[in-house]
């Protein structure tokens, strides 16, 4: 047999692991080589690469020796054993924080150094480099409407206690930078739904927020936004110009506007509704003693009243009724007065004028009234039991001057209960004739008592 040059088999074998083929042009083609040699043949297998972790893990040829070993880099870089110490089996590779589509770990976010790159976009070098820049916290102001509704809401609450401190101090906690006019127009268009005591407390808290909280400037600028919704508030409130008007003019005699903001206000094309309110107002400040009135512009407080006034006013608003018939214009003359504590006062005037009239039509009239009053609940059953009580109890003096006053009386209970705002067991309160007054026969009698 023929023997094979050992160079070519080294040159055989390199190429079977690079992948190559001997072709005739190569150099060692012209070899004689018998092709019926199989011990002669070069024996090609294919590649199969041991699964080996170890860097100096090779290949061998086909016929056994040990080839050039070649370093398997790719299947190295693809492994996925750690090669660190510090993970153990069971724990979180980086904390959390690595993978794809991870922000970082919990916390890192708010970890940024105080310099930022110069190549960031964010970078602004006369912000960070100067000294003299304070950087701070700020809130940003309310809408409109949110100051709207927080404001209505200190309002209202001003209204049941009556503080004007507690309520500047609440004000100034509320988020507003520039809209402080607003505490003017919303303050008015509350008080416009509300009752004169009500009107007097909000006049009374402008008057002391100025120059607290808010300017003559902001002042103005709410009164300038009321005149122009007044065509919307009065819908609402049906007397909303005469009110705005005594508004304005209470505020001027309060010397928080100065009295030429009527002429500034009068240049301006409002509506006629808004000119209403400036002709209102102007009217009251030109009166004899006007700024001197203007301090009750919207009354007394009922609890703050004299009784006599009380008093005065009912008689007054009872005889109007009598003349003119007029039954809403007299309730709401009575719900002006505000004084429900004192309701039994106008039942005890009513039963008096009853008695002293000593006519059908004032008796019908006023059980008319009394009727409607206490179907509105306006007056009490207490008030009206209250009221009839203390008619009972002067009785013996009214019959002085008018000797039928407890027939009359008791015509008057028989219309009322029939009427059905009043009992029946309130007839067994009146006195009887045995606890009237007891008249003698004559001066000379002897103190002898005239018999029943």
């Amino acid at each position: 047999m023929a023997e094979v040059d050992d160079a070519v088999i080294d040159v055989v074998a390199s190429e079977v692991i690079n992948g190559c083929t001997i072709t005739g042009d190569s150099d060692y083609s012209d070899k004689a080589v018998d092709p019926t040699s199989v011990e002669m043949r070069v024996k090609r297998k294919a590649k199969r690469l041991a699964k080996s972790l170890s860097r100096d893990s090779g290949i061998v040829n086909g016929h056994g020796g040990t080839a050039t070993v070649v370093q398997l880099k790719r299947r190295w870089k693809n492994n996925r054993k750690s090669r660190n110490g510090f993970t153990k089996r069971g724990e979180i590779k980086k904390g959390g924080a690595g993978g794809k589509g991870v922000w970082g770990k919990l916390g890192e976010e708010s970890d940024l150094d105080a310099a930022i790159d110069m190549k960031d976009p964010n970078y602004d070098s006369d912000l960070l480099d100067d000294d003299n820049i304070v950087l701070r916290e700020i809130t940003p102001e309310s809408s409109d409407e949110d100051l709207k509704n927080s404001i209505t809401f200190n309002i209202l609450e001003y209204y049941e206690h009556g503080d004007t401190d507690e309520a500047a101090m609440t004000l100034s906690e509320l988020n507003i930078v520039s809209k402080w006019h607003l505490i003017t127009q919303v303050s008015v268009e509350v008080a416009l739904e509300h009752k004169p005591s009500q009107r007097e407390m909000t006049s009374i808290l402008l008057s002391d927020l100025y120059g607290r909280l808010i300017k003559q400037k902001e002042i103005a600028q709410g009164f300038d936004v009321i005149l122009g919704n007044l065509p919307d508030l009065i819908l609402d409130t049906p007397d909303a110009p005469i009110v705005v008007g005594c508004f304005l003019a209470r505020t001027i005699a309060d010397d928080c506007l100065p009295p030429k903001i009527i002429d500034f206000f009068k240049e301006k094309n409002y509506s006629d509704l808004a000119n209403q309110a400036l002709i209102k107002a102007h009217n009251l400040l030109n009166i004899k003693h006007g700024l001197t009135r203007l301090d009750n512009v919207w009354g007394v407080g009922g609890s703050l009243r004299p009784v006599q006034y009380l008093v005065r006013q009912m008689n007054m608003l009872l005889d109007e009724y009598l003349c003119s018939g007029d039954l809403q214009e007299a309730i709401r003359c009575i719900l002006e007065l505000e004084v429900p504590h004192f309701h039994h006062e106008l039942v005890y005037e009513a039963v008096v004028d009853v008695i002293e009239a000593m006519n059908t039509h004032t008796e019908i009239s006023m059980c008319k009234l009394l009727k409607a009053l206490y179907d509105a609940i306006i007056i009490t059953p207490e008030m009206m039991n209250k009221g009839f009580d203390r008619v009972f109890d002067v009785l013996d003096d009214i019959s002085i001057d008018v000797p039928l006053a407890s027939a009359v009386l008791e015509r008057f209970l028989d219309m009322c209960i029939n009427a059905g705002f009043l009992e029946r067991e309130v007839l067994r309160k009146i006195p009887t004739r045995a606890s009237a007054r007891k008249r003698y026969v004559s001066e000379g009698d002897g103190g002898r008592l005239k018999e029943a």
